[in-house]
């Protein structure tokens, strides 16, 4: 039905004539001359009807914001001082000999061009926010960049394989969504959280290299950057140790930069222990891009009597840090109070803070309530260890170091991105050496990443004997403060995954119930095995500059997991239920309930 895409319509094509279709973006009626903009996925051209053709002015007359249209005409040079820099056709335009309109439009929910439109609108209405240009640039990175991921994987000699999307619920963090199944009446599939367990399958039947752009499903708690479903690039290997699938994984990384954002990242990507991470930044996917650094004063505040700060600091479970903010004493006492609050969301009951007027003054050039309870050598030391100058200011952390991590690291990218203090450009990180357990609320020891994480220890004695100090053999990639990526080494002997299952309290009879086809498989040969996955919204979501993975995905949900275009959830029928063998249980509305 065309000949060109709009955007392709340039000079090389002066005097010819062309077909285009399309969307009129706009139209514009300049004293007996109509213009309309004609807009497809690859830009925007400009069209001229003249009246001396009636038939065809008279149609254009009709046409308003996204008809769809056809249009036959010849191209030529805009008239002096007319043209559009910011277009690539901007030097052009089509005199239109020709024109038809395949389908009009109503009057649409929102203008294109209209910047404050409610997200719950455009998500009603996705087929029209689509159509937006910074929509249209987004789904084309998106494409760019499965495209490059394919070729390179592919080049790399790894086998692209399916894996199923009906399988068995297995405890992997998160709640699953279940399907029941007809046929066997009372049992319930469950969508994939990860192919975790398949594609070790995968590397045990000799696949040797894996991967799989894949949909996963979790049932879990939204933000930014979640959705009920999202986007895997799934990679695993053969014979290949953690050094061995970064390099590769970095290499891809590098080349995908280059190839559609014309970034050079730096080679080798750094690395940094989880410890050092949590230490410095609070955060095990720090920003590097923000020069603030938590500065630990468990040393300074042993001895002190304002137990609030000494408490955490003789506390093997506690922590207390400070964060200097340079220059932040012009922070007034509401810009503090609101930062009060941010830490309030991560858990932390308050947020102590000093400002320094005058570091030469000691004490007299201090400004904050909590002064009164450090004496001089204390604060002397503060100073030193954090290099304060005049006019800076101190914010303080201390209590239960998971909550001062969390709070303090959030923070820290607070008063980054208020007083900008980001730095331009890209900061790839690798955090490595995670801890293999953490203990959850009920002192129970829970596997960091999944529990067929390899450990870092190859005596199990040693293992088991000190479960709290084992490391894994986990990486996380980082890019300027969120995790794209992450994986291990996979446990691949029997003894090695029975020892882990003992120490996460999973008895041989719930191993064989939840793992059992992966536990049998390990007795056939297994070979050693490492992969990793990439968030694949997630880093569209940062190479395009959006800030939520709901605008790189051409359908997503809303924040409480409901699609506005399509009304789902919704109810089924009574034979569907019957035929499933289900019945609903009436629940109460919140509002009634008491």
């Amino acid at each position: 039905m065309r000949s060109h895409y709009c955007g392709e319509v340039t000079e090389k094509l002066l005097d010819q004539e062309v077909t285009l279709c399309g969307w009129a973006n706009r139209r514009r009626d300049h004293g007996g001359v109509i213009f309309i903009d004609l807009r497809d996925r690859e830009g925007l051209v400009q069209v001229v009807f003249d009246p001396d053709r009636a038939e065809v002015f008279q149609t254009a007359e009709s046409v308003r914001n996204e008809y769809v249209l056809r249009v036959t005409g010849r191209v030529r040079l805009r008239p002096q001082g007319t043209a559009n820099a910011e277009l690539t056709t901007g030097n052009i335009e089509i005199l239109g000999l020709d024109l038809e309109v395949l389908n009009a439009s109503e009057t649409p929910p929102f203008q294109l061009d209209d910047a404050d439109v409610h997200d719950d609108i455009r998500l009603r209405y996705r087929y029209i926010d689509l159509r937006r240009d910074v929509m249209q640039a987004r789904m084309r990175m998106r494409t760019q960049v499965t495209r490059y991921i394919r070729n390179f994987l592919d080049e790399n000699n790894f086998w692209d394989i399916e894996t199923p999307m009906l399988t068995r619920a297995t405890p992997e963090g998160a709640r699953d969504y279940l399907v029941p199944s007809r046929t066997y009446q009372g049992s319930f599939f469950a969508l994939p959280q990860s192919p975790q367990l398949f594609k070790q399958l995968l590397m045990m039947s000799g696949m040797d290299r894996y991967y799989q752009i894949v949909r996963c499903f979790r049932d879990e708690d939204l933000r930014a950057d979640r959705q009920p479903e999202f986007t895997q690039v799934d990679i695993e290997t053969t014979f290949m140790d953690e050094d061995a699938v970064m390099n590769i994984m970095e290499e891809m990384i590098r080349g995908l930069f280059k190839a559609v954002l014309h970034v050079d990242l730096p080679n080798p990507f750094p690395r940094m222990d989880h410890s050092e991470a949590m230490l410095r930044f609070g955060s095990d996917k720090p920003d590097l891009r923000i020069p603030l650094e938590l500065v630990d004063l468990a040393d300074v505040m042993k001895d002190v009597e304002f137990k609030v700060f000494s408490g955490p600091a003789n506390d093997p479970e506690g922590r207390i840090v400070v964060l200097r903010l340079p220059k932040g004493a012009e922070l007034s006492r509401k810009d503090i109070d609101n930062y009060t609050d941010h830490v309030a969301r991560y858990g932390a009951k308050g947020l102590a803070w000093i400002k320094v007027n005058d570091v030469a003054a000691g004490r007299e050039g201090l400004q904050s309530p909590i002064v009164k309870f450090l004496p001089d050598e204390v604060i002397a030391a503060i100073i030193e260890k954090t290099s304060t100058q005049s006019g800076d200011i101190l914010f303080f952390g201390a209590g239960e170091t998971s909550v001062v991590n969390e709070s303090m690291g959030a923070l820290r990218v607070k008063l980054g991105m208020d007083n900008g203090m980001i730095d331009a450009g890209w900061r790839p990180l690798w955090v490595v050496n995670f801890p293999m357990f953490e203990k959850n609320s009920e002192g129970q020891w829970t596997a960091l990443h999944h529990p067929f994480t390899a450990p870092s220890v190859t005596s199990i004695e040693e293992f088991k004997a000190n479960p709290g100090k084992a490391l894994s053999r986990a990486y996380d990639m980082v890019l300027n403060g969120t995790e794209a990526g992450g994986g291990s080494e996979r446990i691949y002997k029997m003894d090695m995954q029975n020892a882990v299952f003992e120490i996460l309290g999973i008895t041989q009879e719930e191993a064989d119930e939840k793992f059992g086809f992966l536990l049998t498989a390990l007795k056939y040969g297994c070979p050693p095995h490492a992969g990793l996955a990439f968030g694949l919204d997630r880093l569209v979501m940062l190479m395009s500059g959006a800030t939520s993975i709901r605008d790189v995905m051409a359908f997503p949900k809303t924040q409480t997991a409901a699609c506005l275009l399509t009304s789902a959830p919704a109810e089924v029928s009574e034979k569907q239920l019957r035929e499933l063998n289900l019945k609903l249980r009436k629940v109460e509305p919140a509002a009634t309930r008491a």
